[in-house]
Formats: structure tokens, sequence, C-alpha cells
């Protein structure tokens, strides 16, 4: 009993539970299959209706949960959303296995747009739990369990319907049983005492802004990239000793127990969103920061309806059966690609601060190259292969940009710019999704949607191409400008570095 108790008051114990939730929660087989499981027989759907009706609303409740959703998980602390998350992942899958009709499936990606916007407290949770010095193991065993889930649930599924083990619906049902086991990982898993934002309480401590940059690390890294996860947390256990020691000189004055935290009412609200707004202004008054956090909105929407769709377009292409069982296996191949090539950022020596914003615009001009490759060869293996580039590309250049904006701030205002990149980029998804796709806009087919995707990304890779161009020319003119007769003295720098 007593060893019982030391393993509940480990770090482990919360971590193992998130570990557990997150790879159940992320092993969906069916997910690479979609299109051809709601367009055959066992829904009998069109592809216009699953591309112009059904798909455009997940898009929609995304981002009319985002803000309210990203309040409640801190105002709650955590625990309660993500058991919710899991009860409308298991509602979602339900009405996926045992409804039919076009409302039916609207309404399914309604609750899946919940879903998402529900992982913020997936992300959030381990920071509460766990001591500062354990946060880069929490958050490399917490990230790599979804990475793995998605991965497993793409080559199992290709495993199941390659070798006709178990029809859709079957597998639809396992998929449940999955979801069982996340939902009661999530009950099991200890209710935090504080949060980032409403609940800031230490034991016998008085709040303090600095005291919220030991717990503020990151919320919103949607997602999704170990390498930056590792450079943060290095990043804060660096300055985790001294923290505690500012800690402690806090604590030295005896507080009142009314004082050791903020009442949650209407007055703590206001100053977090009296907070809130005055890091906004002041992160975003950089210009640097400006343009790295345009390209993470632009990108991420485009990134965002072309991962939506592409199943779409793979079953426009090649419509046969025979080919839409290789779904999985290139959904598995992309995942390692892509976490392959945003780790192997970590380990290259260039200085992006210069050469990013160039790189930002070239390889999203790749990335379109591919998208047009996909829209105009109706070869089903070019879109497979243009698939794999693109979101290799993409995971390559978010880590290259989570990584300078991270850079230059401090730990409390990671989630904040990070949150409002992701709604940002929600925001232009819905523009394009309420324009070209939904069948109350122009609801186009497939090819020409994929053509206006790969005209998005050639606008972007022109726009910072031609910005990433100017910025060398300057940092070279400036060099030349201020060089000194002693060698010695530091070359110029750049002026908009935040």
């Amino acid at each position: 009993m007593e060893a019982v108790k030391r393993w509940r008051s480990d770090w482990r114990y919360p971590t193992t539970l998130l570990c557990t939730y997150g790879f159940f929660s992320t092993v969906k087989p069916l997910e690479p299959f979609l299109i051809p499981y709601m367009t055959g027989p066992d829904k009998n759907l069109t592809t216009q209706q699953v591309n112009n009706q059904i798909f455009p609303v997940w898009t929609y409740s995304y981002l009319s949960v985002l803000v309210l959703v990203f309040l409640l998980t801190d105002w709650l602390r955590y625990k309660p959303v993500v058991v919710f998350q899991c009860v409308m992942l298991f509602i979602t899958s339900s009405l996926l296995l045992w409804t039919k009709s076009v409302p039916a499936m609207q309404a399914t990606q309604f609750f899946y747009g919940v879903v998402t916007a529900s992982e913020v407290a997936y992300f959030s949770y381990i920071y509460s739990v766990v001591d500062l010095k354990r946060y880069r193991k929490a958050t490399s065993y917490s990230r790599s369990a979804q990475l793995l889930g998605y991965t497993v649930g793409s080559v199992l599924g290709q495993l199941l319907v390659s070798f006709s083990l178990m029809s859709y619906n079957s597998i639809m049902v396992f998929t449940l049983v999955l979801i069982a086991i996340a939902l009661l990982a999530s009950i099991l898993l200890p209710m935090p005492d504080q949060s980032m934002f409403f609940h800031r309480r230490h034991t016998g401590q008085n709040n303090s802004a600095e005291e919220d940059r030991t717990v503020d690390a990151t919320e919103h890294t949607s997602s999704s990239m170990v390498s930056l996860e590792e450079m943060r947390d290095e990043k804060v256990e660096k300055g985790g000793e001294a923290k505690k020691e500012e800690a402690k000189g806090v604590g030295e004055k005896e507080p009142k127990a009314e004082d050791t935290a903020e009442t949650v009412g209407a007055e703590s609200c206001s100053k977090v969103l009296l907070r809130l707004w005055r890091d906004f202004c002041h992160c975003y008054s950089s210009r640097q920061l400006l343009y790295w956090s345009l390209w993470w909105a632009m990108a991420t929407c485009g990134y965002n309806q072309t991962i939506n769709y592409v199943q779409v377009l793979w079953e426009h292409v090649q419509p046969s059966q025979n080919f839409s069982i290789y779904n999985g296996g290139v959904e598995a191949v992309s995942n390692l690609f892509g976490a392959a090539t945003a780790y192997g950022i970590g380990f290259t020596e260039v200085r992006w601060e210069q050469w990013g914003e160039l790189a930002l615009g070239g390889f999203s001009g790749l990335g379109a190259a591919a998208l047009f490759l996909m829209s105009f060869v109706s070869n089903i293996w070019v879109c497979y292969t243009g698939y794999v580039i693109f979101k290799s590309l993409y995971m390559l250049l978010i880590t290259i940009a989570m990584y300078q904006i991270a850079a230059d701030l401090s730990l409390d205002r990671y989630a904040l710019v990070f949150g409002m990149n992701t709604f940002g980029a929600l925001v232009l998804q819905t523009i394009i999704t309420s324009v070209v796709v939904d069948s109350g806009g122009l609801g186009l087919a497939i090819i020409p949607q994929f053509i206006v995707y790969a005209s998005y990304f050639s606008v972007i890779a022109v726009v910072f191409s031609l910005r990433g161009l100017f910025t060398i020319w300057r940092v070279q003119r400036s060099k030349t400008e201020t060089t000194p007769p002693d060698k010695n003295e530091s070359p110029g720098v750049d002026e908009d570095r935040f």
C-alpha cells in the first residue's frame, strides 16, 4: 500500500497516464481510409457532399470554439477538458459508425472540431503536475506517445484493410474500444492544483509575474515538433534554479491564507484578459516576430486545407479500391519523414535570423510545386510522392519558424504567441473554406481546389523570398558600412531582432 502511495505521488504516475491517453486517443486505423468509407457502400455519400458540405463544418466549429476552450481549459485546470475531449471523440466516432445522412456527418465534423480545439488541455496538463526539472522528460514522453499513436494507427489500418482482416465498420468498433481505454486513463489523471492564468497558486507564496514564468512553458505548440520541445525545455531547465531562488525570496514574507491564491471570478478574469492583451501588443511590436508569425499562420492554413482534402484528391485520381488501401502506408511514411526532417533541423548550423526568411520562401515554393504536380498529373503514385514531400517540407519549416519565434520570447509568452498564430491560421482557413470549398460559396471541385492551394503557396513563396533577399542585402550592407579598422569588432546585426 505504501508503494502505491509513493507511485501515485511520483511524477511518473500522471505522465504515464497522460501518455496512455495520448497514445490510445490517436490510434485511428480508419482515418487514412475515411473517404473510401464515407463514399462506399457503408455510407453511400457522394464525393461532392463530403467535399463541399461535410468537411467545411470542421473548420467552422474549430474556429468558433477555440478561444472559449482555451480559456476554459485554464479555468477548469486541464483535467476536465481532457476528459471532455475524450467524450467528444467517442461521440464523433459513434456518429460516424451509426449514422449515414449528411446532417449527421456534419454533426460529426462539429464534434471533431471541438476535439481538435481541446488538444490544448493535453499539451498543458503535464506542466501543472510535474516539477520544473522534469519538464523535458515529461514533454518528450507525452509528445512521443501521440506521434507513436498516429503512426501505429496508420500502419494498423493499412494491415487490416490490405489483408481484409476487418470491414470498415468493424474497424470503427475497434476504434471505439481504444477510445474507451483512453477515457479510463483520462478519468484516472490526478487533478492539478494550479494553472497558468486563473489558478496561479503556490503554497506559502505570493503570486508574482516572475513566478508565472516557471509554469508558462508552452501550451499550443501544435502541432507538433519534438526538436522545439527539447530546445524549450533546455531553456526552462537552465533558468529553473535561479527562479526557485526567487520564489524562496518571495516566500520569506508570511502571507495570509487568503493571499496564497487569486480568487477566481470576474476580477481575476479581467486581470487575465488585460495581461494577455498587454503581452500581445508587446510581442507583436517586433517586426521580425510579426513576419515569422505571418508565415506560420498563412502556411498552417494551407497545410490544414491540404491534409483535410487530400484523400478526396486521391479518390478522384484513382477511384479503384485497389489503390485506396495504400493510404495508410502513405500517411505512416509522411509522418516518419516529417518527424525526421523536424528533428534533423536541430543539428543544422545556419544563421536562421539571416537566411530563415529566404528558406521559408524557397521551400514554400517547392511545396507549391509538389501541389501543382499533384493537381495536374493524374497518377496516384505521383500524388502520394507529392504529399510526402509537401508534408515533410511543412514540418521542416514550421520547426524553423517555431524556433525563431521562441528564441526571443520569455517563457510566459510562448502560449500566447503560438495560440494567436494558430487562431490566425484558422481565420484564414475559414475564409478559404467558405469561399473556395463550401457549397454556399464557389463549391469548387477537388482539382481546382488544389490549384488554388498550390497558387496560395506560390504567393507565400514569392513574398517571403523577396523579404529574405531584402534581409540578406540589408545585413550585408550593414556589415560593409560598419566594418571598423579593428578586425576584432563584431559585425552588424539585424536591427529587427526582438
